[in-house]
C-alpha cells in the first residue's frame, strides 16, 4: 500500500476547474449580482465570478463577467450552452459563424441573448467610463463533469452549422411559435429589452399573469419570461431543480418552503437579485411594486429538447394533450398549489406588504383562504 498512488474517485471535475480559473465564488439562496466579488479572470480577459446558488442542481451553474470601460472579452469558443442578460452596460457582441461570416449586435440593461454553440464570439464594452456587467447561465457543470477535459470542451473545432439559425435573429427580431397557453414560443438569439417584449396570457398560474417562453439559438437550454400585473402574486408550484430567477422589473418577494415545512424561506428581489427554488420546493412570487414585476427563469433543459423526464413532465407533460406540472394542480396529480389551497399566512403575508409599499390589492376575485 505505501508505493499505490492515491486512489482518484469523488473528482467534481467542474469544481476542480473553477478552482483552476482562480474564479471567486458566491454560494448563497439568494444573490445580489450587482455585488458579487469579481477578480481578474485570464481565460476571457476581464473579472470575472462563478456564482452557485443552492439547490442549483448538478447541471447548471452561473458565470459574471465585468467588463471594464472601453475594454472587450478574449475571443472565445466552448462546447457548452449559455443564456447572457445583461445587468448593467451597453455594448455589443461579436458572433463569428461556421461559414466565416460575422454577426454583430448590440446589447443593452435586461437584454438576453445567447451564442450559437461552439461560434467563436467576443463582448465589447461600449462606454469608455463605465463597465458592464453579464451574467450567463450554463451547463457547463454537466459538459465538463462528463468529459473531464479542458481542452476537448475549449479547443474543438466541429461546427454547428444547424445552431445558427436565421439571420434576423441577431437583430432583435423572432419567430413567434404557438402552441398553448403558457408554452408559446420566441425563437430567437437575441432579444433587446425584456422590459418591453411581447407577453402572453398565461391564465393558469393565475391573477392575469402573462408570459413568454425562449428558444434562443437552437440550445438545450431554458429560458422563460413571466409577469404579474399590479397588486396580485402568483400560484404556488414546484418542479425540479436547476432554474435560476431572477428580477427584471418591479421588486417583491417570493416564499420558498417545502411539504411540511412550518415557516417559509422568504427572499426579497429587486433587479440583480437571483435565487434557486430547490428541487421540489414549492415557491410563490409576490409583486409588491406599484408597476409589473417581470421575472427572467433559466436553467438547462427547455421546451424544444427538455433534456430530462422531470423537465418534460414539468414543462409540457408526459401524455398528448397533457398540461405540464407545473399548471396542473396538486389535486390533479401536478404541482401548481391552488389559491384556495394556499396556507392562510400567505395572503395575509402579501396584504400586510401591499400596505407598507402603498399599493391596492387587486386579488379580490379570487378565492383566497
Amino acid at each position: 500500500m505505501s508505493d499505490q498512488e492515491a486512489p482518484r474517485y469523488g473528482i467534481d471535475s467542474y469544481l476542480d476547474w473553477v478552482e483552476k480559473e482562480g474564479l471567486p465564488v458566491t454560494e448563497d439562496y439568494g444573490v445580489d449580482l450587482f455585488n458579487v466579488p469579481v477578480q481578474d479572470w485570464a481565460r476571457h480577459d476581464c473579472k470575472g465570478a462563478a456564482v452557485h446558488l443552492k439547490g442549483r442542481c448538478d447541471f447548471s451553474n452561473m458565470l459574471l463577467f465585468e467588463i471594464g470601460p472601453g475594454a472587450s472579452t478574449a475571443p472565445m469558443k466552448h462546447l457548452y450552452e449559455d443564456v447572457y442578460y445583461v445587468l448593467d452596460g451597453r455594448g455589443s457582441t461579436q458572433v463569428e459563424l461556421p461559414n466565416g461570416e460575422k454577426r454583430t449586435f448590440e446589447w443593452g440593461p435586461r437584454s438576453l441573448f445567447a451564442v450559437p454553440l461552439n461560434t467563436r464570439h467576443r463582448h465589447f464594452n461600449g462606454s469608455g467610463q463605465d463597465r458592464a456587467l453579464i451574467v450567463s447561465t450554463t451547463g457547463l457543470p454537466l459538459v465538463m463533469n462528463t468529459f473531464h477535459n479542458e481542452a476537448f470542451i475549449f479547443d474543438n473545432d466541429f461546427d454547428f452549422e444547424e445552431r445558427s439559425g436565421k439571420e434576423k435573429y441577431f437583430s432583435g427580431e423572432g419567430d413567434l411559435i404557438t402552441v398553448k397557453p403558457g408554452n408559446h414560443m420566441w425563437e430567437t438569439n437575441f432579444v433587446p429589452d425584456l422590459a418591453s417584449i411581447e407577453l402572453h396570457s398565461w391564465g393558469d398560474r393565475g391573477a392575469g399573469g402573462t408570459n413568454v417562453m425562449f428558444v434562443l439559438a437552437d440550445s438545450s437550454m431554458h429560458a422563460h419570461i413571466s409577469e404579474m400585473p399590479v397588486g396580485t402574486y402568483k400560484k404556488g408550484h414546484r418542479h425540479g431543480p436547476g432554474f435560476h430567477v431572477m428580477c427584471v422589473t418591479g421588486h417583491g418577494y417570493s416564499l420558498l418552503w417545502f411539504e411540511g415545512d412550518e415557516d417559509f424561506l422568504r427572499i426579497d428581489w429587486k433587479h440583480g437579485v437571483v435565487f434557486p427554488p430547490a428541487d421540489r420546493q414549492f415557491h410563490q412570487h409576490f409583486n409588491t411594486s406599484q408597476n409589473p414585476a417581470r421575472y427572467l427563469a433559466t436553467g438547462v433543459g427547455g421546451l424544444r429538447y427538455p433534456l430530462t423526464k422531470d423537465k418534460r413532465r414539468s414543462l409540457i407533460g408526459l401524455k398528448p394533450g397533457e398540461k405540464g406540472a407545473v399548471s396542473t394542480s396538486i389535486k390533479e396529480g401536478g404541482d401548481q398549489l391552488e389559491y384556495e389551497d394556499q396556507d392562510p399566512r400567505i395572503h395575509k403575508i402579501w396584504l400586510e406588504e401591499m400596505n407598507k409599499n402603498n399599493v391596492d390589492p387587486k386579488m379580490d376575485k379570487f378565492d383566497i383562504a
